[in-house]
């Protein structure tokens, strides 16, 4: 179908949103409750745009391109609308965040700088909660909750465990759990998907709490086991200060087990190994790589010869990749001569 977006002219496949649209056309729509993870619900009314024409405002996200529409942007009515949309989420919204618990990463506050306004244009009416930390993965401070109903979709529609939904009505609303019953009670696997999706600082990860702001992103994989999920670190001064998923392409799109997302803090351990050790008179002496292999190596020739390829057997990892899984038992096989092979995910 073709459409005007900003008078652009463009075309866009059928069941595409305005959002979609304005995107491909080059611009940006502010969102605060949008996510390409989930369905759209247009529920922040803050990416209205306006229907040439007929001056309707409409959600952008959740509205379906039409052939031959036309809609503009950046009209003062679209301004003053979408303004407005931030004030009435600010008059509910806590004073209290001169240090950021989302590491400056509130998408509230970004749009409040970009729209130009303080956020205190309303009377504040706030309906307080307490911060429940329970959990060791990450915190809930509800008084912050924008109802943008994110957690909720990602819970239900991504990883499919159904544990949030909102209850309360208007601005009472809130996600919870069934019977509104604590999170470790509740179905919750601390995917922590929820949190990252979270546009203010309502969910908190506590591992990566005040530990700044990142300073570069890097992709990775996984460590914790053979289904190769894809990870997005963010780190700073050579520490991770952060985990995220999202890769384009990769196994596990925008989901993570608890381990991959919270469980990296062994990375900058001080107890960690980070050469490898050999066993001498004075103890357990660190060596450098070359030095181990060819100390394996010697041993498992002198243990071959001695006993036979039999006496040894490998055991291989499910940490491992396929790749590597395969070069262990073609060691075995081909260099060693024994098929005594196991793998820890069958023991």
């Amino acid at each position: 179908m073709k459409l005007r977006v900003n008078g652009v002219e463009l075309e866009l496949g059928e069941g595409g949103s305005l959002l979609e649209a304005a995107e491909r056309a080059g611009f940006k729509v502010p969102t605060l409750c949008h996510h390409p993870a989930v369905t759209a619900r247009g529920s922040c009314r803050v990416c209205v745009v306006e229907e040439e024409g007929s001056g309707a405002l409409l959600t952008a996200c959740n509205t379906p391109a039409r052939e031959g529409m036309s809609v503009l942007l950046d009209t003062e009515r679209v301004l003053e609308a979408r303004r407005k949309a931030l004030q009435l989420i600010f008059s509910a919204h806590p004073a209290h965040c001169e240090v950021c618990e989302a590491a400056n990463a509130c998408r509230l506050k970004e749009l409040a700088a970009e729209l130009g306004i303080s956020g205190r244009e309303l009377p504040l009416e706030q309906d307080f909660r307490p911060v429940v930390d329970a959990n060791p993965f990450y915190a809930r401070d509800l008084s912050k909750c924008i109802s943008c109903g994110l957690c909720v979709c990602a819970c239900q529609e991504v990883q499919g465990v159904g544990n949030y939904e909102m209850l309360g009505r208007g601005g009472y609303a809130r996600p919870g759990t069934a019977l509104d019953t604590d999170l470790e009670a509740s179905a919750c696997e601390f995917c922590g998907l929820c949190a990252s999706l979270c546009p203010v600082g309502a969910l908190i990860p506590k591992p990566y709490l005040h530990r700044g702001v990142e300073e570069k992103k890097v992709v990775t994989v996984c460590p914790y086991c053979g289904v190769g999920c894809s990870l997005i670190l963010k780190v700073r001064e050579n520490r991770i200060v952060g985990v995220e998923a999202g890769v384009e392409n990769s196994v596990n799109g925008w989901s993570l087990c608890v381990k991959g997302r919270y469980g990296l803090d062994f990375v900058d351990h001080p107890d960690r190994l980070r050469k490898p050790l050999i066993r001498k008179e004075e103890g357990l002496v660190e060596v450098d790589w070359d030095e181990a292999l060819d100390f394996v190596a010697s041993r498992l020739k002198e243990i071959r010869e001695t006993h036979g390829p039999d006496s040894i057997a490998f055991l291989s990892s499910a940490k491992a990749t396929n790749e590597e899984n395969y070069l262990l038992q073609k060691l075995a096989r081909a260099a060693v001569g024994t098929n005594n092979v196991d793998h820890c995910a069958r023991l």
